[in-house]
Parts: structure tokens; sequence; C-alpha cells
């Protein structure tokens, strides 16, 4: 069975309406999306927007924080790099959506709220406002603490896990704010204390934190890794599908787009080390070539 190709942010290739709008929401279902990859931030109540950063002036055409922004304002807000032309939507319209399509697309909802809440009333919003798509919906986060929070609460729900605060592969600067924050001795960022010196081959030290990583959130059906992770430890002699297939948890691989060289250039062996899934805003142009791989 080929490969699934997710959009990301609902990316279609040459589309050009805004990313995690209900536009290009729309034409990836047209298109017969396996898989819709979208970002998702609390607001101070009923709902949570579409949008990857926690200040609302980052992306919208609003002020402030996301959490304190009010449903019926989140309303009026758009996305500005596309002047105005592109409402930011709600979680509950994306929802309906894909319910009054139907068909069998998934929805990855990718939660960005990465520090605790108050109290646990937005991971019971969330899970309110899912409920009518249920199986076609997957809850993906970097934060583990949110992930072990919905598992208790919701025992069935799917869930995928990015364990990139816990370890990455970078040749570019990251963002300040986000772990793992230190180069370790075996070339990955990593701050744990295995990384500090090397006392393993690069595999077993790989394989080590491979475990210890998958088993962080009780249940997890896929693990996202960043491609340049994946390869870089194909390198080093280790297969990150191979071992989490070995627990019965699949591998996606972010984020692939024709247009890169390099990651076009990791496509086949990736696909022969068994990475099941490929995040992608090309996605039509990547189906195409895992093809022919």
């Amino acid at each position: 069975m080929p490969p699934i190709v997710i959009h990301h942010k609902a990316n279609i290739d040459a589309h050009t309406a805004a990313p995690n709008s209900l536009e290009a929401i729309r034409a990836s279902l047209e298109a017969n999306a396996a898989c819709i990859e979208i970002d998702i931030m609390a607001l101070a109540d009923e709902d949570f927007l579409l949008v990857h950063d926690d200040q609302l002036q980052a992306e919208t055409t609003g002020s402030g924080s996301i959490n304190a922004c009010s449903a019926e304002i989140a309303r009026g807000l758009y996305f500005k790099a596309y002047e105005g032309r592109f409402r930011v939507p709600l979680l509950s319209e994306v929802v309906a959506l894909l319910k009054a399509h139907g068909g069998t697309t998934r929805l990855q909802l990718d939660f960005k709220d990465v520090y605790p809440y108050p109290t646990d009333e937005p991971l019971h919003r969330l899970l309110r406002l899912i409920e009518p798509l249920g199986e076609r919906v997957i809850v993906s986060s970097a934060a583990d603490w949110q992930l072990r929070k919905l598992r208790r609460l919701a025992k069935g729900l799917d869930l995928g896990f990015d364990p990139k605060f816990y370890l990455d592969w970078r040749t570019e600067k990251s963002d300040p704010r986000q772990p793992p924050f230190r180069l370790g001795a075996y070339g990955y960022y990593d701050d744990h204390l295995l990384s500090l010196e090397k006392r393993w081959s690069s595999s077993e030290y790989l394989a080590d934190r491979c475990e210890m990583l998958a088993r962080l959130v009780d249940g997890v059906s896929v693990i996202y890794i960043n491609y340049g992770l994946l390869t870089h430890s194909l390198d080093d002699g280790f297969n990150w599908a191979a071992a989490l297939h070995e627990m019965g948890i699949q591998v996606a691989a972010w984020t692939l787009d024709a247009d890169n060289v390099a990651a076009v250039e990791s496509l086949s062996a990736l696909t022969t080390a068994g990475v099941d899934q490929f995040t992608s805003n090309t996605p039509l142009a990547l189906g195409a070539l895992l093809k022919v791989v």
C-alpha cells in the first residue's frame, strides 16, 4: 500500500487560497485528500481558531493573545497576508464542512497550545467539537503532556506525537524559545543526559531515544518526525520506521515539498525504510513522485 500524503495546512500545490482557510480545506476535499492537517489553538470560549502562532497579529488582522480572544471577535478575523480575502476559520466550521462533504478524508488537528490550561475546559471543548467526525480525526501535538490529558479524557481518541521538543536534527536556526537547545555529542539536538558524551554507537543511542519517546503517550498511532532527522538517522544506521512498526506505530515524515531538492532526494530512502505518511505543501506533485520512486 503506497504511503499517505497529508495536505499540510490544507495546502494543495498551486492553489491560491490561504493555508488553514476554509477555501483551502474545501479544495483539498475536492481533490480527495487522504488526510488534511490544520493548526488549532484554543480561543477564550466556545471554539478553536486555525492559527499556528499564539499571537493574533502574527497571522491575522487581530491583535493580542489567541487564548484571550472570544469566538465572537474571532469570526471577524482575516489572514492579513492575503489582504482580507480569506477569513480565519473556527474549528466548528471545519467540522461542519467535513461532515457535509462526507467521504473518508481524515482531519489531523495539530494542537499548537503548548502550555497547560488553567482548567481542562478547552480539552473537553475540543472533544465535544470533533465528536461528529468520529474516527475521521487524529489529534497531534509536540506537547506530550497535553496528549496524556486527552488520553485520560478520551480513551479511544486517535493521537499522534511529534518528539521535536526532545530530539531534532537541523541545519537552520530554530525558534530559540523551544527545546532542544543543545547540539549533542551524536550530532542531534538533544538536551538529554545521554547526548553529553558519545558512549554508544549512534544507532544504539537513537534506538534508546526512540523507545523512550514512543512510550511518552499511551496508545499513539502515529509519530510525526522531521524528514531530516529520519534521513540522518538512516545514515547513522537506525531506521525509525522499522523500530516503531515493531511497537505498532506508524511514522509520518514532515514536511516534504516537491520543489525542495533535499526533500525529493530523501524520498526514495524514506519510502524504502517504510515511512507510512508524508506531510507536504505540494501533495499532488509529491503523490506523483511517490508513484515512481
